[in-house]
């Protein structure tokens, strides 16, 4: 009898031996059929912990995916410092359209971080998430990198003009940001979760330099990682082309790195081996050319491609698009068990 989801997937982060790759979304998989399917929708499921927990159960229950995640966006925490939210109805997700300050204001931590906003909703949507599909299914909470925070919080234009100029100013705000980061990833724990994704979209080098990220990136990331002590295993994601920091992202002490298909899996893993690095890497279906616009065939060389290229999880690059089909996103996990196991 194979491993259920759950076992395979600790397993893997725990560097033991599985039955087969996982397959997962580390970002967000929310589809309109999904939304169908669970008759949970956003954008109620934003809000309210019932809706949140059932639509994001059909990860396991529609998608058979290894892992389950909420919350769907990458706002939740900025909302709570004061950045005013575009609402993306029942099509779109929530985006950031005024951030809380301005370069120089004082980013005070709005007390009880953690029973504001729609953080209440999304611990209860794992509470909920954990007696429901937790005994086979790995139930991840998700939040957000520091250094995405502070650009949420500032603005990302403003925060990449600081970085160059006046980098120092930034210091606040990253410092802000991994606390209440701290204070959110232990409230995720204590509601059930059994691992967290860390989404530090603009830690990506398509936006900054690998300086940037060894600098003001890395050091919160790893301080945050380190404040949970092991508890859970910690799952980091940056987009983009990341060959030139692997290393760094692996000395936050993250559990596994997941990467876009952009990334060269097959050298940075070479990399690792020659530097005794043994962090596991998930990735790298195309969310897009595979998933979105894909045919089945597409969905299945990908995962086939992902596979010879080294990784140690089938997931999406990035977030799935809500009109990605279900039967692409079904694909991902059938043609993962067409692989042959793992040595």
């Amino acid at each position: 009898m194979g491993m259920t989801g759950r076992e395979r997937l600790l397993a893997c982060l725990e560097g033991r031996k599985a039955d087969r790759l996982p397959v997962l979304s580390v970002c967000q998989y929310v589809t309109y059929g999904l939304m169908e399917k669970t008759g949970s929708y956003w954008p109620e499921a934003h809000y309210d912990g019932a809706q949140m927990a059932n639509l994001s159960a059909g990860g396991a229950e529609v998608l058979h995916l290894d892992a389950v995640r909420v919350p769907y966006c990458q706002t939740v925490e900025a909302e709570i410092y004061g950045s005013a939210i575009k609402d993306g109805g029942r099509t779109h997700l929530p985006s950031i359209e005024k951030p809380a300050f301005v370069l120089g204001e004082e980013p005070a931590i709005p007390d009880n971080f953690t029973g504001r906003g729609r953080i209440p909703a999304v611990l209860e949507a794992i509470r909920r998430l954990k007696e429901r599909v937790g005994k086979d299914t790995l139930v991840m909470g998700s939040l957000v990198g520091p250094f995405s925070v502070a650009a949420n919080i500032l603005g990302v234009s403003a925060l990449l003009k600081a970085s160059l100029r006046k980098p120092g100013a930034l210091i606040p705000y990253f410092e802000a940001a991994e606390k209440t980061a701290e204070e959110y990833a232990q409230a995720i724990i204590e509601a059930g979760a059994e691992a967290i994704v860390i989404e530090d979209m603009m830690a990506s080098l398509d936006m900054i330099s690998p300086k940037t990220y060894r600098e003001m990136a890395a050091p919160y990331e790893k301080k945050l990682i380190e404040s949970i002590g092991g508890q859970v295993p910690m799952i980091i994601h940056i987009c983009g082309k990341l060959d030139q920091v692997m290393e760094d992202v692996a000395a936050t002490g993250a559990s596994a790195i997941s990467v876009e298909s952009a990334v060269d899996v097959a050298a940075v893993k070479e990399k690792f081996r020659q530097q005794g690095i043994s962090t596991p890497i998930f990735g790298a279906v195309h969310p897009i050319n595979a998933l979105l616009e894909g045919t089945r065939e597409d969905v299945a060389k990908a995962v086939q491609a992902s596979a010879e290229a080294g990784v140690d999880g089938i997931s999406p690059d990035c977030a799935v698009a809500p009109d990605t089909p279900v039967e692409n996103l079904l694909e991902m996990t059938e043609a993962a068990l067409r692989l042959q196991p793992v040595n």
